[in-house]
């Protein structure tokens, strides 16, 4: 039975269904197709500010009940209780990357993806550059330094070869890719604060439940 049967879409649901907040991003964004909707620009000025679960408080009273759908669905139907964690991702504070942030936990909840944060990647030493010939691969090499050597009684200038390396990927790659995971954790961690302590919901009930927050770790123990 799918998720979107299982949370009653005409309230005949008994009790509510508990759902982590990876689980109820995914089940708003990927199921219900709900969508970030922004308040209109601010004295002209092209640029969106989030809003959080305030906007949808005022909503509700003005319309004395539910949000019945976004304006992006063309008429159809998306669960009130989608609306709401819609809504707070949208208010995403500037503290945790403001609307980039929740653009990205919105996009990668529709795809029921998590950010890649390279695992089982490790940085190999490899030669900068590799040239192609007849002979095959050969690391390209540069001259550092000659040297006088005696060879057959004869002093000889030879020059000195060394191989320029480089790591792939750089560590400061892997870095990058874990320090992104754990911002998007941080994000995570807020919607699921902000619709537990708002009791907005209906239907679903957001548990404490979290991804990992350093998968990595766990994986290097192994």
């Amino acid at each position: 039975m799918s998720v979107q049967r299982q949370i009653g879409r005409n309230g005949g649901t008994k009790g509510k269904r508990a759902l982590g907040v990876q689980a109820a991003l995914e089940w708003a964004f990927r199921v219900e197709q709900a969508q970030l909707e922004l308040p209109p620009p601010k004295d002209g000025v092209e640029e969106g500010f989030g809003f959080g679960l305030e906007y949808v408080l005022l909503q509700r009273a003005t319309l004395g009940c539910k949000v019945d759908g976004g304006q992006h669905k063309m008429g159809s139907y998306t669960h009130p209780d989608a609306e709401v964690i819609a809504a707070t991702v949208a208010g995403m504070p500037d503290s945790l990357g403001g609307i980039r942030m929740a653009f990205q936990v919105a996009e990668l909840a529709r795809a029921g993806m998590t950010p890649n944060w390279m695992p089982g990647i490790v940085p190999r030493c490899v030669p900068l550059e590799i040239m192609n010939n007849q002979h095959g691969d050969r690391a390209k090499t540069i001259v550092v330094g000659t040297e006088r050597v005696k060879t057959r009684g004869k002093w000889r200038t030879v020059e000195v070869l060394a191989c320029p390396i480089t790591w792939r990927p750089h560590p400061e790659q892997i870095a990058s890719a874990r320090r992104g995971y754990e911002e998007w954790w941080q994000a995570l961690g807020w919607v699921r604060d902000g619709l537990i302590a708002g009791g907005m919901l209906r239907e679903v009930r957001v548990a404490a439940a979290m991804p990992k927050v350093r998968p990595w770790l766990a994986s290097s123990r192994k």
